[in-house]
């Protein structure tokens, strides 16, 4: 874990996160229980707690909470990926937290935006616009969670996409003329990826599969 990067203040079982999504499983959802489970100090219990909590019932003071006391990257990631992301408030708190500066509450404000990105399929393109200024602003940030999860946010965005992408790219290309070596890491990085092939044959792919679905299936999804 130490190589990976997670050196968690709280005990550490090794308990490996297939493990856990398979426990995950067995116990359903139990806000309850998750509160339980995070108030234990216990690594894996906290990563565990984000898998079998319930979206609907938390609420923005347990998010704070929660947050404030988050101390490695990976038990950040799955919170917001696995919980947060589906909860009302999740865009307010990603531009609210990305604001802050204590260094794992800030990269939840990116990595709750990189998770909108994938786990919200209807959320309007405007919502995702918002992100951007935010990601620009805070580019300088030299400390290596927060600018991973910057860069980590701008590149899923721009991957939702092709009008996203081409505003992704446009925020990623201003970036890289900032004087600060972390900005200069993340646009390098972002456009590195987004201006792959890769990427733009999947957009192509997205956007013809739009064209193509009959009108009653598209009145369905908006």
């Amino acid at each position: 874990m130490a190589r990976f990067g997670i050196q968690p203040r709280t005990r550490v079982l090794g308990i490996s996160v297939p493990a856990l999504r398979s426990l995950a499983k067995e116990i359903g959802t139990d806000h309850r229980l998750a509160g339980e489970l995070w108030r234990s100090g216990i690594h894996e219990a906290r990563v565990l707690a984000t898998m079998v909590d319930d979206p609907a019932r938390v609420t923005e003071a347990q998010a704070d909470r929660w947050a404030r006391s988050l101390d490695s990257w990976d038990e950040c990631d799955q919170l917001c990926s696995n919980l947060l992301s589906g909860t009302p408030f999740a865009f307010a708190k990603a531009v609210e937290w990305a604001g802050r500066n204590p260094e794992f509450e800030k990269r939840a404000g990116f990595a709750l935006m990189a998770a909108l990105s994938v786990h919200a399929k209807d959320a309007p393109d405007r919502a995702f616009e918002r992100f951007l200024p935010v990601i620009r602003r805070e580019a300088t940030d030299e400390r290596n969670f927060v600018r991973k999860a910057v860069n980590w946010a701008l590149r899923q965005i721009g991957k939702r996409n092709e009008r996203l992408h081409a505003k992704a790219i446009a925020t990623a290309e201003r970036i890289s003329r900032m004087d600060s070596r972390a900005a200069r890491w993340i646009a390098a990085d972002a456009l590195r990826e987004l201006r792959s092939d890769a990427v733009r044959a999947r957009l192509a792919r997205s956007t013809t599969r739009g064209r193509s679905t009959p009108p009653e299936r598209a009145a369905r999804r908006s």
